[in-house]
């Protein structure tokens, strides 16, 4: 059993350290190839690479991996969407758009 998860530690690590050194070889490429010439900007080296990447995840996708118990509310909401009759739906939308402004198509009705 601790074997089994011992080589599955060694395949996560050996993979991790794949991606990290693919995609800091592609960024560099991409970003001594394309920014230089465009911007005028400096050549960076492989771990400079590796550095905008673990920037970019920090900015833009942080570190919340999969969705979960944080998304609950979600599910709740498509399960309690579901279970409401048409009518309660427009109540609901009418109710959103008194405190949010209009979402989601507008119901037809009378142009003045």
């Amino acid at each position: 059993m601790t074997r089994n998860r011992i080589m599955r530690g060694l395949k996560f690590g050996l993979f991790a350290v794949l991606f990290v050194a693919v995609f800091g070889f592609v960024v560099m490429r991409l970003w001594n190839w394309l920014t230089p010439a465009l911007f005028g900007w400096h050549l960076i080296n492989f771990w400079q690479a590796v550095g905008i990447l673990v920037l970019s995840k920090i900015l833009f996708g942080g570190f919340r991996g999969r969705p979960g118990p944080h998304m609950y509310w979600r599910r709740r909401m498509m399960q309690r969407w579901e279970q409401m009759t048409p009518e309660e739906r427009e109540k609901f939308r009418q109710g959103m758009r008194g405190r949010c402004g209009s979402f989601g198509p507008a119901a037809a009705g009378p142009k003045a």
